[in-house]
């Protein structure tokens, strides 16, 4: 998954057409916990590109998309939010995958 480096970098990532951004952190126990699951959700949705955001580097971007749990993920469509999984709590494959069929629907 391929990590986010600067707001410039977002803001045109945003504008792409399926991207995807998975907030998260190296401290966080339930971040960790899906990580070897992410792999392979990335091979099943071809179709999005997936952008690694670490909370700590990017906090005041957090802030302002109200990303105050993580891991969370935010969806854009040609700079449009599509869709957000966000929350405190822990997330389960099929949770992860449940989200992204939604944003085809």
């Amino acid at each position: 998954m391929e990590k986010l480096q600067s707001l410039e970098q977002f803001e045109k990532l945003k504008k792409n057409e399926r991207v995807v951004f998975m907030f998260s952190a190296d401290w966080c126990p339930d971040c960790r916990v899906i990580e070897p699951i992410l792999p392979s959700i990335e091979a099943d949705y071809p179709e999005y590109q997936f952008i690694y955001v670490d909370r700590d580097e990017f906090i005041d971007l957090c802030g302002e998309l109200s990303i105050f749990g993580i891991p969370s993920f935010v969806a854009f469509h040609e700079g449009e939010e599509t869709g957000r999984f966000v929350s405190k709590d822990r997330k389960t494959k099929e949770e992860i995958e449940a989200f992204l069929n939604s944003l085809s629907a």
